[in-house]
């Protein structure tokens, strides 16, 4: 071999060998191993985020967002900021009225926005474990849970099938608005019911209300109006 063949063929090998230990010294990070980040790490800046986010939603003005730039992140963890406890009702997707991406909210959902013992458990996991700052619980105009649990309490009705468990679930919350006279007793009955697992989550033990008592967590009521989109604290 040629004396200048060899010296390429040196100079090409150590050209190689000193760009491969510079690549496995770069702090390249894998997409794919990325840990998401939680955009709130506070229970004010929690509940900042969802009342910005749902006065976007109310102005039709939400964020632009690439929906799949986030997937291999996501696939390895998340780490939500809130947790909802909302209605199942097909009218109200959390995340579109929040203006939230995927990854932010931990949701949970059932007809009638009510504690039951495997969504206590679900909050649990995601104040616990997820590490959120902020539980909502949900409600919103037009209820048809509240309302057939107000007239199952008014005139006795007997609904179907294992829909009078939810009204029996619902009745402590409810019962209390319609024994008392006044007007949009519907409307006070949705609050009401919102109030009233608010505190049953503010005051659920071991978990919850251990983390609400040292501010690591905060629990609120919000009402979604169903013409405007609009979310009012309760």
């Amino acid at each position: 071999m040629c004396r200048s063949c060899l010296a390429s063929g040196i100079s090409r090998r150590a050209f190689l060998q000193t760009g491969a230990a510079a690549l496995a010294t770069t702090p390249f990070i894998n997409i794919a191993e990325a840990q998401p980040v939680r955009a709130a790490d506070t229970p004010d800046a929690a509940l900042k985020l969802l009342v910005d986010g749902n006065e976007r939603y109310v102005a039709n003005q939400p964020r632009e967002r690439d929906f799949s730039s986030g997937r291999a992140s996501r696939a390895s963890g998340q780490a939500p900021f809130a947790a909802i406890l909302g209605c199942a009702d097909s009218r109200i997707a959390p995340e579109l009225a929040f203006d939230q991406s995927p990854g932010d909210l931990f949701v949970v959902r059932v007809a009638g926005n009510f504690v039951t013992t495997e969504g206590l458990a679900s909050l649990e996991f995601g104040a616990a474990v997820l590490g959120t700052k902020l539980i909502m619980v949900l409600g919103h105009s037009s209820c048809g849970a509240v309302n057939a649990t107000v007239a199952a309490l008014q005139k006795g009705n007997k609904l179907p099938g294992h829909i009078a468990d939810l009204a029996r679930a619902m009745k402590p919350g409810i019962e209390p608005v319609v024994k008392k006279p006044g007007d949009n007793l519907e409307q006070r009955a949705v609050v009401a019911n919102v109030q009233y697992n608010v505190k049953r989550l503010q005051t659920a033990t071991p978990i919850l209300s251990d983390m609400v008592a040292k501010k690591k967590i905060r629990v609120v009521g919000g009402v979604y109006d169903l013409a405007t989109g609009k979310v009012t604290l309760v």
